[in-house]
């Protein structure tokens, strides 16, 4: 989708100190050739230029898909009888957290009537309790049985934390109050022995034990979207970073919960980037996880993680627009953490079947602290 602003209408970029790395982001070729979401996001967030921003808002505002996705929510505030669902090749409507969640990323605020109708059932979901009427899509599967009750409702908390620290409600005391109980579970479990030694065995299976408790990518997304939280929480948040730095193991993610052994595929048991080929393979959901580790401030301290970025950047043409390194195809995932972030762009054809990935590199870069140089 073309833009209306043309490159030579935004303000110059300030030159980078001496010790400051400079990436060149291509402004023009992303208000040429990608969605009006990514072009507000790319001015915004990326470029810096944040002066005229109700000038630019109607780029995000105006995006056929969000419009789509506002048009789907029920006046209760919800997307369906859902919280986490995820659409599969048209065939079924986002839950209301990752759509809550993927407008924010097409660049609506959180005042906007449709975020501000879903904050009430996202902020009721952080009640520290098993209230089995607050399970909806989980109900079925959880039954009667408080176990599982009770893992449903950690579930779903966690991701309405990571939505609503998305959205900017770090200032709310039941966000800080909800964000600091589930540090604290998590950093218990981190700061034990069974950290290192979490797996038992139930017959010929090696799963995790009832009282392991991981971090998950919505406890993860939570902690990056509350930088006070996180200067507030130095040294659990510390650990954090050693653990994802470990090697993830062979093992699948289950866990025994009660009398049962459930799939726990949201909880993150090491570094599940830790080669090219893995970052290859599936480069939304790379970019996806150093976004995050970006976020988090933990990004610069890895090396393997920034010499992945680093090759990111290195796949880009001479216009500072990426192309992947096999085939012409746009990068496709079927990770359900990707999908409120990816893609921002429907485009499968053209130049802006490039643009999520080039935008994602842009705003990756700025969050590192690099000097970016719009051309």
């Amino acid at each position: 989708m073309a833009s209306s602003f043309a490159p030579d209408e935004l303000p110059d970029g300030r030159g980078a100190p001496p010790d400051v790395i400079t990436v060149q982001f291509p402004l023009g070729w992303i208000l040429k050739n990608a969605s009006s979401a990514i072009q507000y996001r790319a001015i915004i967030d990326v470029a810096g230029f944040t002066q005229n921003r109700e000038l630019y808002r109607k780029l995000s505002l105006s995006f056929p898909p969000a419009l789509r996705l506002v048009m789907e929510q029920g006046g209760e505030g919800t997307w369906g009888d859902s919280m986490l669902g995820i659409p599969r090749n048209g065939t079924s409507a986002a839950g209301t957290i990752p759509a809550f969640r993927r407008l924010l990323e097409y660049g609506w605020e959180k005042d906007s009537p449709p975020l501000i109708r879903a904050r009430r059932v996202l902020f009721r979901l952080l009640a520290e309790d098993d209230d089995a009427d607050q399970l909806y899509e989980l109900r079925e599967q959880a039954g009667d049985d408080p176990d599982l009750i009770h893992r449903s409702r950690v579930i779903l908390r966690e991701a309405a934390a990571a939505a609503l620290a998305h959205a900017g409600y770090e200032g709310d005391p039941r966000l800080r109050g909800a964000a600091r109980r589930i540090l604290a579970r998590v950093d218990s479990y981190l700061s034990s022995p069974l950290a290192e030694k979490p797996w038992v065995r139930v017959g010929n299976r090696q799963v995790l034990a009832a009282e392991a408790a991981p971090p998950s990518m919505n406890v993860l997304a939570m902690i990056a979207h509350m930088p006070l939280f996180r200067s507030e929480n130095h040294s659990p948040v510390n650990r954090l970073l050693t653990y994802l730095s470990q090697p993830q193991p062979r093992q699948e993610a289950f866990q025994i919960v009660g009398k049962h052994i459930i799939e726990q595929p949201h909880l993150v048991l090491g570094d599940p980037l830790a080669s090219k080929n893995i970052a290859d393979a599936d480069v939304p959901f790379a970019l996806t996880w150093l976004e995050l580790m970006a976020r988090l401030g933990f990004l610069k301290r890895n090396e393997g993680w920034v010499n992945l970025y680093e090759r990111f950047l290195d796949d880009r043409d001479r216009d500072f627009v990426w192309h992947p390194h096999r085939g012409t195809a746009k990068p496709q995932t079927n990770d359900p953490d990707v999908w409120a972030l990816f893609p921002l762009d429907e485009g499968t054809e053209g130049a802006d079947r490039w643009s999520d990935v080039t935008f994602r590199l842009g705003l990756i870069a700025r969050l590192l602290g690099r000097q970016i140089e719009p051309v």
